[in-house]
């Protein structure tokens, strides 16, 4: 509001320039979604490096591909990850390990055999009661994971109802390793006996007293292998769990789900449901090739090696679950050595590798750069499972399979930049993978930067606004080379004025914004013409 005179002087009255800085968004972090050997079920949890994985999830696991993933991602330049972990619990088994510590009755904090390697110890060394307190109702509760070594102290815990350290309310909120089950004991546990001069509490003690363990009827299982139902099942959506356990995430721009089955694939409903919620988020889905496909006739739908694969038939593109222009397809897979068994090489999924890829291209170069060619190296990757050369890369680019190749000097790379809408066939206007996430980065962070446009009075000094703001995002991203064009107005326009907003617009309460933009498409094929030059025959 104007300021109001009221005596002689001078007034100072700060007015609103309108500018609104709109902030590009993250573009690289991956979410991975699959099993794992411990953390939490069904939550989305950011993992800044592998050393953060290893601690939450357990590191690798030699019953899924998930942890091999997250690792290339992070050799390969993956700056943050969201991780969801997925559990199905195995028949006639315990979920969570269990353990009773007098009256006090534990459970691991999550599901898997991880918890069985956990040990409790109770010890009476508390601080003086305070008035009100009940007489012998404070102890030291201590939870020890044996298989890491970590421990856990909670002292001056309480079995009084209400009492501000409730040792059932301090476990759920403090504790990574148990929870409280069943009601509160009525007294509190007894005190173990001290370990025996020189030995630690922790350690082997005969008798075994000094801590309470696991007991062989109380173990847990690590469950069984997850089905497409862990993934998508009814109710999941709603529930936010499974897949959509990623609607608690705020933000991810690549999705990759490593292979869950006992073949070392990934059914095609989840790839399915997987590409439409990435086209919901406004991310991308990096699709593993099947297991199946040994040679390039299974990629492209041909006959097959009949030796080889005598009772497989022949499968291609089509195949995989998914032609979104949200997702990508790459080929051949990774072999590398497994350190779980032995440093023995098998073959591995590529997707958290070419996660990786994506991620470092974004940093150096930008997300309008393809994620491809000679600098989009595979780190930590010997060789690949099929060698490819130029005549069988011909044969699968034109399909939208993106080849990983192994180049002289660069060694193996990532040789192809294709959505699966990127067959030449479909004549797709989302044929590349850096056009397609330039789109998406775009898309995302105008939506974020411009929800203080809701409620604003809808005319000119607000389209006006709206003008100015998203001309500064989108000329600061045509001064960083994301664009066509030797001027800006070759390359973007932002249109909001009474031509897109009709009068009729603004009895709806509806503001129409138009932004368009000439992308940059990646030189695929070079060609060089040479000829010889003739003599010049001087006259």
């Amino acid at each position: 509001m104007p300021i109001t005179p009221t005596y002689p002087g001078v007034y100072i009255e700060e007015i609103p320039s309108g500018v609104r800085t709109i902030t590009g968004v993250a573009t690289s972090i991956t979410a991975f979604v699959g099993r794992a050997r411990r953390g939490p079920v069904n939550e989305a949890v950011t993992v800044n490096s592998f050393g953060d994985f290893e601690r939450v999830f357990g590191g690798l696991y030699i019953d899924s591909a998930l942890g091999h993933a997250v690792r290339d991602f992070y050799l390969n330049g993956g700056g943050q990850s969201i991780i969801v972990r997925l559990y199905h619990e195995e028949e006639d088994t315990n979920d969570r390990a269990t353990l009773a510590v007098g009256d006090l009755n534990l459970e691991a904090a999550y599901p898997g055999a991880w918890g069985n390697k956990l040990r409790a110890r109770v010890d009476h060394d508390t601080r003086p009661l305070l008035p009100g307190e009940d007489e012998d109702s404070l102890f030291n509760l201590s939870i020890r994971d044996d298989e890491t070594g970590q421990i856990e102290q909670f002292r001056n815990v309480s079995i009084t109802p209400e009492h501000p350290r409730q040792v059932d309310r301090v476990l759920l909120n403090e504790s990574r390793l148990a929870r409280m089950t069943g009601s509160l004991p009525t007294t509190r546990p007894s005190a173990h006996p001290d370990p025996e001069p020189g030995e630690d509490v922790w350690g082997d003690n005969d008798p075994d007293e000094t801590n309470t363990k696991v007991a062989d009827d109380d173990q847990a299982s690590d469950g069984i292998f997850l089905e497409d139902d862990d993934f998508i099942g009814t109710g999941k959506d709603t529930a936010k769990e499974g897949l959509y356990a990623l609607k608690k995430a705020d933000l991810f721009n690549i999705l990759c789900i490593p292979p869950y089955l006992s073949d070392g694939d990934v059914d095609a409903s989840v790839v399915t449901a997987a590409a439409r919620y990435c086209e919901e988020r406004r991310a991308m889905l990096l699709v593993d090739p099947p297991s199946g496909w040994g040679i390039v006739e299974e990629a492209i739908g041909g006959p097959g090696d009949p030796a080889a694969t005598p009772t497989v038939p022949p499968t291609g593109v089509g195949a995989v679950g998914t032609r979104s222009k949200n997702a990508a397809l790459f080929f051949p897979r990774l072999r590398q050595p497994n350190p779980l068994r032995d440093n023995q090489v098998e073959d591995f999924v590529p997707c958290g590798a070419v996660a990786g890829v994506f991620a470092r291209t974004d940093a150096t170069r930008g997300v309008w750069k393809a994620p491809a060619g000679l600098e989009a190296t595979l780190v930590g990757v010997p060789q690949l499972s099929v060698p490819l050369t130029d005549q069988e890369n011909g044969q699968l680019n034109p399909l939208g399979v993106n080849c990983l190749r192994a180049m002289p000097a660069a060694g193996p790379v990532v040789w192809g930049a294709r959505t699966l809408q990127g067959d030449d066939r479909l004549a797709s206007e989302w044929k590349y993978v850096p056009v397609r996430r330039l789109a998406l980065y775009i898309e995302e962070s105008l939506y974020r930067g411009t929800q203080w446009v809701v409620f604003e009075p809808n005319d000119e000094p607000l389209w006006s606004q709206i003008r100015l703001n998203l001309g500064a995002f989108m000329q600061n991203l045509f001064r960083q080379g994301a664009f066509q064009g030797k001027t800006p107005r070759e390359a973007y326009f932002v249109k909001c004025d009474s031509e897109t907003t009709t009068q009729n617009d603004i009895n709806l309460g509806i503001v129409n914004v138009v932004v368009g933009f000439a992308p940059l498409k990646p030189a695929e094929f070079v060609i060089i013409r040479i000829q010889q030059m003739a003599g010049q025959v001087e006259t």
